[in-house]
């Protein structure tokens, strides 16, 4: 029977080679050009040598020049060499990239006051032909910016030619604000309406001003065209920042989640007042960091195992803190069922035990948990940057909602949960093994406490006393959602976080986290049941 294994191996290693050989190829050439610029003895071999440089877009072109406007370029006339330095007493060959020692009668050299100029005339250039799309957009946004009508042709020509459509987008942008400098009076009121149409935002001010000048002037058409942009302008801005709003909103929201979940379970389904919930999210830090600094000193930061350590990360910090909730269940919250009061003052002891542990261990200050690069950086929509760390967050507390529900409503185990947490005495009477049930209970929710805190270590630091910030608000979120109700806490916690990104900023990170908390009490003086009330057929209530 015929493979396509192997073919498509050998296609792939030949394209490959023809990408690296194209690669050299482009140094090559950028290396061949500058060492004929260098070494130009006339007006026609520079220009000739300025006219190839100008269509590549190789790296190497920024370095040299930058060398050589510093004095780090020498050359031999002898041996008609040039070489490049690169550190101290070390020098390169520009032509073969190799380290050689400069011939005796090397100078150094320097370009002429015109030739600079077009060399920095080129380097600026430089980026609008770079392969990478950010690249070319910050170069056209900021020659755009600079309204400098050398410049102008370059980027007409160069639009055109753009294959993407948000690269397209800035180069037509940066060309519209260039003109409304350089441009007729006919093209100055067209660029106005372009800079609407494509919302753009950088200018913002430069139409302002026009406007101005256009009232003084009595120019009617052209201020009337000035403000329905400015109108465009300003209108999409509210929109993004709403949009964005909400997404700050999602994510704190996510964030009061993870944080409260396991608290929901072990307060609400249990009745334990636990205060060392935020030592639990602490754990869950510390283990991302374990994970982490293994992988590093075993595998290296820059190795393929690295980008993986945080999925690695998220079992083990869940397992690690559902065996100190099974252990702390067995040995001291077995005895305080029923009894509030007593579980609070003696989770209270162990909250200042674990922290006290900690910070023996690990030290004081807050220890160093970098996110993998696929986590690293935002991903822009709309011109709205989302970070792929809160992106995370949101899709994490998702699932966590969703695992959750299905592990209680639909195995033996969430239906043993239930029987006990309704009766433990009648469950335990009808052979359901409520003392087991309790600590997988208790472990479960010391275990989403951990996993809240390994995606927190991604946006946040990491000390002894970080799971302290969450404490309050955990408890805030399952009050207000109704104690003992899941769907209330994960209501309450997006409910509460999108309040607190709405006031925030009207009213300053102080205020806004005062407001809200006003607001629930207010709530409560209304509802003290929370949104779903807990029902209970049983005569005790």
């Amino acid at each position: 029977m015929f493979n396509l294994k192997f073919p498509v191996v050998i296609l792939i290693t030949i394209l490959c080679f023809i990408g690296a050989a194209q690669g050299l190829d482009a140094d090559e050439v950028a290396r061949k050009s500058l060492y004929q610029l260098i070494l130009a003895e006339d007006k026609e071999a520079e220009t000739k040598a300025l006219a190839e440089l100008n269509e590549l877009g190789d790296p190497i072109i920024i370095d040299v020049v930058e060398a050589w406007r510093v004095g780090k370029i020498q050359a031999s006339e002898e041996k008609q060499e040039v070489y490049l330095e690169v550190g101290l007493n070390q020098y390169e060959n520009l032509l073969t990239a190799s380290l050689v020692t400069p011939a005796p009668d090397s100078k150094k050299q320097r370009a002429s006051r015109k030739l600079r100029k077009e060399l920095s005339r080129m380097v600026d250039l430089l980026d609008l032909k770079s392969p990478d799309n950010a690249k070319r957009i910050y170069s056209a946004e900021k020659l755009g910016m600079g309204q400098n009508p050398d410049y102008l042709d370059v980027l007409r020509e160069l639009t055109d030619k753009q294959t993407n459509s948000g690269v397209k987008e800035a180069f037509q942008k940066a060309v519209a604000v260039s003109l409304l400098k350089n441009g007729t009076e006919e093209e100055k009121l067209e660029s106005v309406k372009v800079l609407g149409e494509l919302h753009a935002f950088m200018a913002r001010d430069l139409l302002a001003a026009m406007q101005k000048e256009a009232v003084l002037s009595k120019d009617q058409e052209l201020a009337k065209a000035c403000a329905v942009s400015i109108k465009e302008i300003d209108g999409r801005q509210k929109l993004l920042d709403w949009v964005g709003t909400f997404f700050r909103g999602l994510s704190t929201g996510s964030v009061l989640l993870l944080v409260s979940y396991g608290l929901a379970i072990t307060f609400g389904q249990m009745g334990v007042i636990n205060m060392a919930h935020g030592e639990f999210i602490a754990i869950g830090g510390y283990s991302v960091y374990l994970v982490q600094d293994y992988v590093v000193q075993n595998y290296g930061a820059d190795s393929v195992m690295y980008e993986w350590y945080f999925i690695i990360a998220l079992p083990f910090a869940f397992l690690t803190t559902a065996i100190a909730g099974a252990l702390l269940e067995k040995g001291l919250i077995q005895f305080l069922y029923k009894r509030p009061l007593e579980s609070l003052l003696a989770t209270w002891a162990v909250s200042m035990i674990m922290q006290q542990a900690l910070r023996l261990y690990f030290g004081a200050a807050n220890v160093s948990v970098s996110s993998p690069e696929w986590l690293s950086g935002s991903l822009n929509v709309g011109g709205i940057l989302m970070s792929y760390n809160r992106i995370m967050l949101i899709a994490s507390a998702i699932v966590v909602v969703i695992v959750t529900r299905l592990l209680l409503s639909k195995t033996n185990w969430g239906l043993h949960v239930r029987a006990t947490m309704q009766n433990r005495q009648m469950a335990s009477s009808l052979g359901v093994p409520s003392s087991r049930v309790n600590m997988l209970t208790f472990a479960f929710g010391s275990g989403l406490a951990g996993l809240a805190g390994a995606f927190i270590s991604q946006i946040g630091n990491v000390g002894p006393s970080m799971g302290q910030t969450y404490i309050v608000d955990s408890f805030m979120v399952v009050v207000v959602g109704g104690v003992g109700n899941l769907i209330g806490a994960a209501i309450s916690s997006m409910g509460i976080g999108m309040v607190d990104q709405v006031l925030q900023p009207l009213l300053g990170p102080v205020m806004g986290k005062i407001s809200v908390l006003f607001m629930i009490i207010i709530f409560l003086q209304f509802k003290p049941g929370g949104l779903f009330p807990a029902r209970s057929r049983s005569l005790d209530d």
